[in-house]
């Protein structure tokens, strides 16, 4: 039965408002969790009278929030905007105005411990796979919603919260213009569409009879230019790799016509149906980066490589949003967006849901439900898809020593090694689906193997996602009689050692330590230094350290032991960050080696069609498990981070995931030329 209460804090976010909630206040299943979101707005009716909505699409946004489950960020985002007068949910966009009541909400809620004077927190937004970090002031470490900064659109003064947008460039289709030119013609009309924070189809106001300054009002009742705009939107969606848009509010149409000086745009922005009384946050990204750059049909002025304060211009005034242009190659590019919004907690309380917005639930559900209370009934086998004594096989036995207990029956953990990991996630995915056999998953069963192999299993149809477990970064590491220090001295003698000279070590064909040091070579454009396969990432390591090899990337869990004892020395480290418990150890970017961030995940997973309440209680479980302070204890002794998540969270991130191993398949030779070679030996 769904919570009818549930938590919520109400809050102006920019010149949006809606509700906050925290994830786990939600319902786990998707579905209900839509349900309950349409309940707190009032989605049924135009007036919302029902809910918390206010007869707008502005006021009709949804944040969920919890901690992330991305390496390097605080937080996860998730955006919702909720239908007015239709009961839907749109996760797809992105919502920067409801972005900036991230990170205050989640302080308050104590997600984010809080600094003295401001603090910066690190957001993965959901949706779109973008990381934004924001700062709040929060003087005395309490976070304050008063002060002096205004934005246009929103009556008074407030806290200034800065929003620093750092990769939302392609972040929803995979390339900042995804049809491949920088301006199309359709219908005798130029067209440019854009990826930037926020999918854009930007048209020429003049182009469409227009002057681009005219109110929202006197635009939305000019039924013949909403009418061709939606049909351009619908044909350029397609044509962005979006799909069939006709029901999704992404791609947003744009008017665009002069500023008032060189570096402002005007900008009328559509939700996709009507126009913005004001602007959105990511839609002045994407304006701006239109605008900054050469070939579009909003583009400015040449601007030479650094950073430039641009002004979009909209109905109720402007958002001044400074933007980073850097030279790449011959192209040019915008690599970062700042700007600044404001926030304001309204109500903070509790949020009573009508029923009739929850579907009646079958006899057959309840009685799932109640079967789910005698779960489990016999042993539960925990299959780990490497060989015992590696570092799968050591986290997996970590946790069964408190899951036993936590579900009051046995867990056992059974070894199913061969192909990568493949062998046991068949086996897990053909097995009862009754919560009683269970997968210790992993970023190649679930992330790689889909991507380099044909395989007989799914990652996302054939399992019912349970929860992450943590991660552990990749390390570069050598033997200790490599004359050789820092990142650098290893180039060098990498570059000047004849072939076959230095041998790198991997735990198996398409393991993430083969795929690491065969990009690293190829970054670096050095050929004919070859590499040793192992059954398992203990016996490559145990090669490197007797030295039949001379140097690996393992993960940081795997390598702990022999770094702690000096048997192996670490150069580097493939994360967006140093470690904390390595702090003298820098990463591969700081070394001058971008665009290697291989960090390894760890996750359960039960066979598909395992009944929702066994998954949620699996899910319950495992979470308390690794909140146990000893877990979590002998976790980081060992060189991994504990994370948890929701079943839905954990589903999100594999789909995540597989989307970057394909984007680097299509954009990597190297990993073309790796699934050619396995789909040969198979």
């Amino acid at each position: 039965m769904p919570n009818r209460k549930i938590p919520c804090v109400l809050m102006r976010a920019g010149t949006s408002r809606g509700p906050f909630f925290l994830r786990e206040w939600l319902p786990l299943d998707e579905q209900e969790r839509d349900q309950a979101l349409i309940g707190a707005i009032g989605a049924s009716d135009p007036l919302q009278l029902d809910g918390l909505g206010g007869n707008s699409t502005l006021n009709s946004k949804v944040a969920i929030v919890s901690r992330s489950t991305r390496p390097g960020c605080d937080l996860d985002y998730l955006f919702a905007q909720v239908g007015v007068g239709h009961q839907s949910v749109d996760t797809r966009p992105n919502c920067g105005n409801m972005l900036a009541g991230v990170a205050p909400f989640a302080i308050e809620q104590g997600l984010v411990p809080a600094q003295e004077g401001s603090t910066t927190v690190r957001i993965h937004n959901v949706n779109t796979g973008a990381t934004i970090e924001s700062t709040v002031c929060t003087p005395g470490r309490q976070v304050t919603y008063e002060g002096e900064a205004r934005i246009d659109g929103v009556a008074g003064t407030a806290a200034p919260i800065l929003l620093n947008f750092l990769d939302a460039w392609g972040a929803v289709t995979g390339q900042v213009f995804p049809t491949g030119r920088r301006i199309d013609v359709v219908d005798g009309l130029e067209v440019t569409c854009i990826d930037a924070a926020m999918p854009l189809m930007i048209l020429r106001a003049s182009d469409l009879g227009v002057g681009g300054r005219e109110r929202p009002a006197e635009l939305d009742a000019n039924t013949a230019l909403l009418e061709r705009i939606e049909k351009l939107r619908i044909l350029m969606g397609a044509r962005m790799g979006l799909g069939d848009v006709t029901h999704s509010v992404i791609p947003k149409p744009v008017l665009v016509s002069p500023g008032d000086h060189p570096d402002s745009i005007v900008s009328r922005y559509f939700t996709p149906h009507k126009c913005h009384a004001s602007h959105a946050v990511t839609g002045a990204i994407g304006v701006s980066t239109a605008f900054a750059l050469p070939g579009t049909v909003a583009s400015g002025v040449a601007r030479a490589p650094g950073r430039h304060r641009l002004s979009v211009v909209h109905p109720q005034g402007q958002i001044d949003v400074e933007v980073e242009v850097a030279a790449q190659g011959e192209e040019v590019a915008v690599v970062r967006a700042a700007l600044v919004r404001t926030a304001r907690k309204i109500m903070q309380g509790e949020l009573h849901l009508p029923d009739y917005v929850f579907p009646a639930r079958t006899a057959q559900e309840v009685d799932t439900e109640r079967s789910a209370e005698h779960f489990p009934q016999e042993e539960v086998r925990i299959i780990v898809p490497t060989s015992a004594g590696g570092g799968n096989d050591t986290m997996a036995r970590i946790l069964t020593r408190k899951l036993g207990p936590g579900l009051g029956h046995v867990v056992s953990v059974e070894n199913r090694t061969g192909a990568n990991g493949s062998v046991a996630a068949e086996y897990v995915a053909a097995s009862r689906p009754d919560g009683h056999t269970l997968m210790f998953g992993y970023i190649a069963t679930h992330g790689i193997n889909p991507v380099l192999q044909t395989l007989r299993y799914d990652p996302i149809r054939d399992f019912a996602p349970v929860g992450l477990v943590g991660y552990s970064p990749t390390v570069l590491v050598v033997n200790t009689e490599l004359p050789v220090r820092d990142v650098s001295s290893f180039i060098r003698l990498l570059q000047s050692s004849p072939a076959g000279r230095l041998h790198y070590a991997a735990a198996g064909e398409g393991t993430i330590p083969h795929l690491a040091a065969e990009m690293f070579l190829r970054t670096l454009g050095v050929q004919g230094q070859q590499g040793f396969q192992h059954a398992g990432a203990a016996p490559a390591i145990s090669a490197t350290v007797r030295g039949q090899s001379h140097w690996m990337f393992p993960s940081l869990f795997s390598a702990l032991p022999y770094l702690k004892s000096g048997k192996l020395r670490p150069l580097a480290v493939a994360s967006a960050t140093r470690l904390s418990a390595w702090p003298g150890v820098p990463t591969l970017a700081e070394s001058g080696i971008p665009d290697l961030d291989l960090t390894q995940w760890y996750a359960l997973f039960a066979p598909a069609g395992t009944p929702e309440p066994i998954v949620r209680k699996l899910n319950q479980v495992l979470n308390q498990v690794l909140e146990d302070p000893e877990v979590r204890a002998r976790m980081e002794q060992d060189g991994a981070q504990v994370q948890t998540s929701t079943p839905e969270q954990l589903l999100r991130h594999v789909r995540t995931e597989l989307e970057r191993w394909q984007g680097l398949v299509r954009t990597t030779g190297l990993l073309q030329a790796q699934a050619l070679e396995l789909a040969q030996e198979l």
